[in-house]
């Protein structure tokens, strides 16, 4: 519950620039104009992802308004979702005492956290292909409580759904995951499964019709998404997409925007490191990341050993294979990993849970043990070194909290080092979620612009502008309850003849628009930065005035 709750700490803290704020701004755009076809960023086109993170969070702000927690919300309920799906898939094939630690593992992991404040799709296809995977697996069984023996005695009381609904359940949860990224899911997802029946030769899988039932049902579940695309791009040839005309919105959902990706010949290329996953999971998966090494290579060496165990090598070949074509593909960005996380989570509860050796249990807690030392020593060092407010009460109650762990549980044993690596974890993540992330978002100036320019709504007229040579700004358009309009230099005349307008943009601005003869009257200055991006230069308190860019809000008038 605490790491739950610790999750949910995002949902007060603004959306970060620049993707979260893209996407909220063009979910902002179809709850209000009621449009849900059509996916527009600054009454433009736009071509990229697909629309099922939009629907649910522009559904959330018809529920909730427009504001930030309404758009996290959705995604902070497919995490934990993905968390649910975890116990029931790890219980399914290995037994209670796997899928408790296996949550525990998923609710606790770094990057999961960090993607619950800073919202993507990610939390959305986390809960999604777990969900798929488990609902499938249920569904390639013949009995519910069949899989690992362990299982057998563990299975609590729930009601078990029919093969059918359970294959129903699975092509629909991987639809969905499909409209929020693209085909490509559809590899994870069914990569455990083939690797799981190679190994156990359980070939009448492969032949199986109910298998090419969940693919149809898949192309049917996503039709509403072809829908929309034919819509707004295919029917109309003629716009200008990615500075060409004739863009397929079908052919860029079923080619470009995943597998041109891979290869690298679609319209948005990358660069990658066949190494960058390997080690980006080093923090990523923290504070369990050093098991989950340790899990992997043991069972890789003993693949022949629980082979013939059904059910046992779906998350390992889910997790491999997904981790191998990720390492291939020139675009790389460590988010993609979260989908992962449950079938990371879930090798890593069953390696522990099955170790008995004296020397891998004594290494094992060494490793956790030191990692409970590791991040609360980085944290009080982050807290020192950024110097936000109270910063040093904060610092002398980080202090006490990171040593009451080893006051509280006692003894050598490796649960009593998965206890406090545990603590350490959730220490580490409430010190982000709640202290570092808000006094880190007092330098994205959109925001902190969006909040000055409420009590100034009366002297609008009749919206907020920005230049469109300018630097885009989504999180101040978002936040911003009065319309904004970006508008070309040369059209400023033609907008300030109606009178003293109100303007967004980078400080430098002020003075060339002194220069072309306009008056300027600075009302606010904001400091900026990509708080997203973070870099030792903007955490050092002494050397962030260096580094900081400047925003205002300034009436400009003839």
């Amino acid at each position: 519950m605490a790491a739950v709750l610790i999750n949910a700490g995002g949902l007060f803290i603004p959306i970060l620039e620049p993707d979260g704020a893209l996407y909220a701004t063009i979910a902002k755009t179809i709850a209000q104009t009621g449009d849900f076809i059509n996916l527009r960023v600054d009454g433009k086109d736009w071509l990229d992802k697909p629309h099922f993170p939009f629907w649910m969070a522009a559904l959330s702000f018809r529920v909730f308004g427009i504001n930030g927690f309404a758009y996290k919300v959705p995604a902070l309920l497919f995490w934990g979702a993905g968390a649910w799906y975890t116990h029931r898939f790890a219980l399914a094939v290995y037994g209670r005492s796997v899928a408790r630690l296996a949550t525990l593992i998923y609710v606790s992991a770094a990057h999961l956290v960090i993607s619950n404040n800073d919202v993507r799709a990610e939390p959305y296809l986390t809960g999604l292909i777990i969900g798929s995977v488990y609902h499938f697996y249920k569904a390639s069984r013949k009995s519910a409580g069949s899989g690992h023996p362990a299982a057998n005695f563990a299975l609590p009381p729930f009601p078990n759904l029919p093969a059918s609904l359970n294959l129903i359940a699975g092509s629909l949860l991987a639809a969905c995951a499909v409209m929020t990224k693209g085909p490509f899911v559809l590899i994870t997802i069914s990569a455990g499964f083939i690797v799981d029946w190679t190994l156990a030769k359980d070939w009448r899988q492969f032949l199986s019709s109910r298998w090419w039932i969940a693919l149809a049902l898949i192309a049917l579940f996503i039709t509403p998404e072809l829908y929309c695309l034919w819509q707004q791009f295919d029917l109309h040839p003629g716009k200008l997409i990615f500075g060409r005309t004739g863009v397929s919105g079908i052919r860029f959902f079923f080619w470009d925007s995943q597998f041109g990706r891979f290869f690298n010949t679609g319209p948005i290329k990358g660069s990658g490191d066949p190494f960058f996953y390997l080690h980006t999971l080093l923090w990523a998966f923290l504070p369990w990341s050093l098991l989950l090494y340790a899990a992997i290579i043991q069972k890789c060496r003993n693949w022949k050993k629980h082979r013939t165990l059904p059910g046992n090598s779906v998350s390992i070949g889910a997790a491999i294979i997904s981790l191998i074509l990720f390492s291939l593909s020139r675009f790389q960005l460590p988010h993609y990993l979260n989908i992962l996380f449950p079938f990371f989570s879930v090798i890593t509860a069953a390696w522990l849970y099955g170790l008995y050796q004296r020397k891998a249990l004594k290494i094992a807690g060494m490793a956790q043990n030191g990692l409970a030392l590791l991040l609360p020593l980085l944290v009080l060092f982050l807290c020192w070194f950024f110097h936000a407010r109270h910063w040093l009460l904060v610092l002398v109650i980080l202090l006490i909290l990171s040593a009451m762990p080893f006051l509280l549980f006692r003894g050598k044993d490796l649960p009593v080092a998965i206890a406090r690596s545990f603590w350490a974890a959730l220490l580490t993540f409430s010190f982000v979620n709640f202290w570092l992330y808000p006094a880190l978002l007092h330098y994205q100036a959109g925001t902190e612009a969006a909040k000055f320019i409420s009590p100034q709504l009366p002297m609008i007229r009749p919206a907020v502008y920005m230049l469109r040579e300018g630097p885009v700004n989504y999180a101040f358009e978002f936040y911003c309850q009065a319309p904004v309009e970006r508008i070309q230099a040369d059209s400023l005349s033609s907008v300030l003849n109606g009178g003293p307008s109100l303007f967004f943009l980078p400080a430098a601005s002020l003075a060339i628009l002194s220069q072309k003869g306009y008056k300027v009257q600075e009302l606010k200055g904001f400091a900026n930065f990509h708080v997203s991006q973070l870099t030792g230069g903007f955490i050092n308190y002494r050397t962030r005035p260096a580094v900081l860019e400047w925003y205002s809000i300034a009436l400009v008038f003839k």
